[in-house]
């Protein structure tokens, strides 16, 4: 009932009570003031609530974003020149050869035809990241080009220089001489993305320069082996052939992505496309731009994960870390005190549960720096300091391993045999390092279900050492003697590559070979 009401009804019935009419209409003069403020504090609100996220959530059109940063993104194409399929050499005549003088002719002829070369032409996407005319993009686009070529996207076009590139995160850095600062896009907001934001992709799919694509954030540290340090933010923006090293925006303009690869049955994008994270490119583009290459840290191991029958085994209580099962005589990890078996449960105040998050963390580390590393060792809980060293490329050859004839004994289904000067040396393993060659390996048995084939090197049987058949045979026997049901295997593979823990599991009714 309105105030307006109240007093007519008052006036009808003859009831003349001023004093409460006049409450009345001071209790309706509050009312309206708190229903006011209120009103004004939400719409307040609601207005701040919008200023403070009009760009980070996705906005109705994304037109004014697209035409500031579409500018910086660039076309690339290259030439890759080969030789002409069926094309034939020159022949080479004696001087004064009665033949000279046709074969001059009929070559002078055709001299332009017999040394044609084909041209093999690929599409990509870059973004300016320098006025200067530094420019990043994939390294796969540009890895067997003899020239390449950067169109803007005003339609001028550039010749291209490879300044470095980094084939391990499959990046690149170009630079163009121009007569005038070019526009740029910045780095950042890679760490702050979470799934479900909204990101836009512009590049160059297909030719069709200036492309843009716009989608959410579908998966965070998406691994897809790419490569060793796979860390992918996972798109389903359109990414396509030719978008690849193409910029990916988040919706304040920064670029937090590098377009680089699809997932697809037809080639096309199906809603699969992942981009390499910002703060990764960033730092090697950095590299790439003081020294021509990426500098990584080394610790000189070899790791793999640790499964619950090798953590088992090792006495382990986490099934988490990795377990090194190679360490470099030379690395900085064997000054350090790490061997092989110990377990790095932590690394610079990092928890690590899986073997690529020690890959990560040692990559980024300078050479130099001195890091904490906390590790289990047969039950113990230790720490070491180590300074990490800087990676070096190495050309390993590798050569088909020679397997001699089997001879007794045999174990899991494993027949073993001593181990020769040939693999000796292959595998890199000193004079006075000894081990026991698996010669064959029975279809279907214990050894077999865990991936041992022949070839393989067994150094070491529960971390300790095993220098012949005989030797690996006893140091069993010891363990089952001690009530051990679990056997840790520490093998290099056979085509002279890194070395591995597998845990074998004694059957229950005491078989030691199938």
């Amino acid at each position: 009932m309105t105030l307006l009401q109240h007093i007519l009804k008052l006036q009808l019935t003859g009831r003349r009570s001023w004093r409460g009419l006049l409450c009345l209409v001071a209790l309706s003069f509050v009312g309206m003031f708190v229903l006011s403020v209120a009103l004004n504090d939400g719409s307040a609100a609601a207005q701040e609530h919008e200023t403070r996220h009009e760009t980070k959530h996705g906005p109705t059109s994304v037109a004014d974003l697209a035409e500031r940063l579409t500018p910086a993104v660039v076309n690339i194409s290259t030439i890759s020149l080969v030789a002409a399929e069926g094309a034939i050499p020159i022949p080479e005549v004696p001087e004064g050869s009665p033949f000279k003088k046709f074969f001059d002719d009929y070559f002078d002829e055709d001299m332009a035809e017999m040394e044609r070369k084909q041209s093999l032409q690929s599409l990509g996407s870059g973004f300016i990241v320098d006025a200067k005319g530094f420019i990043v993009t994939n390294y796969h686009v540009i890895s067997e080009a003899d020239r390449i070529n950067v169109k803007f996207h005003d339609g001028s076009n550039h010749r291209a220089e490879l300044i470095g590139y980094d084939n391990k995160t499959d990046l690149a850095l170009l630079k163009v001489e121009a007569d005038k600062p070019l526009p740029t896009v910045s780095f950042g907001g890679a760490s702050e993305l979470r799934v479900g934001d909204w990101v836009m992709a512009i590049g160059n799919p297909f030719g069709l320069g200036g492309s843009v694509s716009i989608g959410i954030v579908s998966a965070r540290n998406r691994i897809i082996n790419n490569g060793p340090y796979d860390d992918f933010i996972q798109t389903d923006a359109a990414i396509n052939r030719g978008n690849s090293g193409g910029p990916l925006f988040d919706m304040f303009g920064n670029v937090v992505g590098v377009n680089t690869a699809i997932i697809s049955p037809t080639g096309s994008s199906i809603g699969l496309g992942f981009a390499i994270p910002s703060d990764i490119t960033e730092r090697v583009v950095q590299q790439l731009r003081d020294y021509g290459e990426a500098r990584r840290g080394w610790l000189g191991v070899r790791i793999q994960e640790l499964s619950v029958d090798l953590a088992e085994g090792l006495g382990v209580s986490e099934v988490r870390g990795a377990l090194i099962t190679w360490v470099d005589q030379e690395g900085p990890a064997f000054k350090a005190g790490l061997r092989s078996g110990d377990v790095i449960l932590a690394y610079g105040g990092h928890r690590i549960d899986r073997v690529r998050d020690l890959t990560r963390l040692v990559a980024d580390t300078a050479a130099g720096q001195m890091v904490e590393i906390q590790l289990a060792r047969k039950g113990q809980i230790l720490s070491q300091k180590v300074v990490v060293a800087q990676l070096a490329e190495r050309e390993q050859s590798r050569e088909k391993p020679q397997i001699p004839q089997a001879e007794e004994p045999a174990v899991f289904g494993m027949s073993l045999s001593r181990l020769s000067v040939q693999q000796r040396r292959k595998h890199r393993l000193d004079a006075d390092v000894e081990g026991v060659l698996v010669a064959s390996v029975v279809p279907d048995s214990l050894a077999d279900r865990k991936g041992i084939v022949a070839g393989m090197i067994i150094l070491e049987v529960n971390q300790e050492i095993v220098a012949s058949p005989e030797r690996l045979v006893k140091r069993l026997a010891e363990l089952q003697a001690a009530g051990k049901s679990t056997f840790l295997f520490l093998v290099a593979k056979p085509d002279g590559g890194e070395l591995e823990f597998v845990s074998i599991k004694e059957a229950g009714d005491g078989r030691a070979s199938k």
